[in-house]
């Protein structure tokens, strides 16, 4: 065993500090888009924003969160994923700080966007980081088990507490609060997390191009989506965002192949563990997103429940997001984090065909999708990513939790896309112009139902992949040094 192996801690108390601060910044990342969402309207009034406007406050911090964390994974892993990251720390809290001073939609949104440029430094960071500092897969998937659920504690209260800020205090209050988070992360890994060594890092030339053209194809991924929604599948625009996605992709591609230095390795990518926890991981964003997307407007347009009532109807998903944390430790000692990672993708895919076939029965088949599904994500949400790092030299963590960050984020993107895009395509008229038509009710239940079902096909063919690639993984070995295998067979010390 390595020296930095034995000095590892070797319980989660040891590093408390160093968890606390990792924590906060995964709450950042859950609870900032959560909490904004709920001071739309408000800051639509107050600042005279139309609704192009009010897309693009969320969706400038989503398009380059997701655009720049490949870059700044790569950039962390040669020059210090803790320095990245406290500077990111610093950014944010500026950003955050300037809130206070917006009068306008676009200063809004270029504000939006340099927290974007923070959260891109800061978030894959997090999970690499939580995975260095212990040796021991077990502990390993602990600390990321901590720190998810800490995020996802802010994911669901985010929108609660918003509401009852907002009634007395005004909208910049919501974004004020990542001052003291961002500071608080700041000393946590400030003290700590012990600075990188020379060695942990490498020192490969920076691929410019490759990084370009990386953020590139993640942008008009995550733009695509959106302009389909938005525009039309009868318009140019969301077709010729398609086309430059796949051109710029190639592009990468071809890039990534012929560079003496790359930004990413695609021989890693071809790792068992990381190629199939990558799927894992897609299906798990695309279900929760799509799925989310429909039931909201199943209960409020079609069956007429309030927003408060509806609010409550998503409640499964919260109760299981939070509290299924619990279950991952000795599911993982059962099964291994291999098996664990199929079986829980295959809860996601069974969610969603429950919900494509029954749903429309009543609203004790919508929760039972909704508690397989989040009951999926919570359990993919931390052994595939813990998978993906697994299959990685140590050098290429940081990378790696970028790569996992990204396929969440994007297929996130395409869940939405692909359940607005088939809405769009099967209902007439407005869907917001309610009491819909008999006719309209019709189009409206038909385009659920195939929406659910290509994203039940969509998931479950990533699924599918990602099985067939585990089942390599006891026949390849791992491309990171000393990274010790946990089977059911052998499982993780307490």
């Amino acid at each position: 065993m390595s020296d930095a192996s034995s000095l590892a801690p070797q319980t989660l108390r040891r590093s408390w500090i160093a968890l606390a601060g990792l924590s906060a910044v995964f709450l950042f990342e859950m609870l900032d888009n959560s909490i904004l969402t709920v001071a739309l309207p408000t800051i639509g009034r107050d600042l005279g924003t139309t609704t192009v406007g009010l897309q693009w406050v969320t969706g400038a911090y989503t398009v380059v969160f997701g655009g720049l964390m490949l870059a700044f994974g790569a950039f962390s892993d040669r020059y210090g994923r803790r320095r990245i990251m406290l500077i990111g720390l610093v950014l944010l809290g500026l950003a955050s700080l300037a809130t206070g001073f917006v009068t306008t939609t676009d200063q809004l949104i270029a504000v939006r966007a340099v927290m974007g440029v923070a959260a891109a430094m800061t978030t894959p960071g997090s999970m690499a980081l939580a995975f260095r500092l212990f040796s021991e897969d077990g502990l390993r998937v602990r600390a990321i088990n901590l720190i998810s659920t800490v995020g996802l504690v802010g994911l669901a209260v985010g929108p609660t507490a918003g509401g009852f800020v907002l009634s007395i205090a005004p909208w910049q209050v919501l974004l004020l609060v990542n001052v003291p988070i961002a500071a608080l992360a700041w000393i946590g890994i400030r003290t700590g997390v012990a600075a990188d060594t020379p060695e942990d890092l490498h020192r490969d030339p920076l691929d410019i191009a490759g990084g370009l053209l990386g953020t590139a194809t993640i942008v008009l991924a995550l733009v695509a989506p959106t302009l389909f929604v938005e525009e039309g599948v009868g318009s140019w625009m969301p077709w010729a965002a398609s086309v430059a996605a796949l051109a710029a992709a190639a592009l990468f591609v071809l890039r990534e192949r012929t560079a003496r230095h790359p930004l990413l390795e695609l021989r890693l990518l071809a790792h068992p563990l990381v190629s199939s926890g990558l799927a894992f991981k897609a299906a798990a964003g695309m279900a929760i997103a799509g799925l989310g997307y429909l039931v909201t407007l199943q209960l409020q347009l079609d069956w007429g429940w309030p927003p408060a009532l509806a609010s409550l109807g998503m409640l499964p998903q919260v109760i299981v997001l939070i509290a299924g944390g619990a279950a991952i430790r000795p599911l993982m000692e059962r099964f291994g984090l291999e098996r664990l990672a199929w079986m829980s993708s295959l809860a996601v895919v069974a969610g969603l065909a429950v919900y494509a076939l029954l749903g429309s029965l009543g609203y004790v088949w919508v929760a039972v999708a909704l508690v397989l599904v989040s009951a999926g994500l919570r359990v993919v949400g931390v052994v595939a990513g813990t998978n993906v790092l697994r299959g990685l030299p140590e050098d290429r963590t940081t990378i790696g939790a970028a790569l996992v960050d990204t396929a969440s984020e994007v297929t996130t993107g395409v869940g939405l896309a692909l359940a607005g895009t088939i809405l769009a395509a099967f209902f007439s008229g407005s869907i917001t112009a309610t009491p819909w038509t008999s006719a309209q009710t019709g189009e409206f239940r038909t385009a659920v139902e195939v929406g659910a079902f290509a994203l039940t096909i969509v998931s479950a063919a990533l699924v599918a992949y990602g099985i067939v690639r585990t089942r390599r993984t006891r026949r390849t070995p791992s491309l990171a040094p000393e990274s010790p295998v946990l089977t059911a067979q052998s499982p993780s010390a307490p």
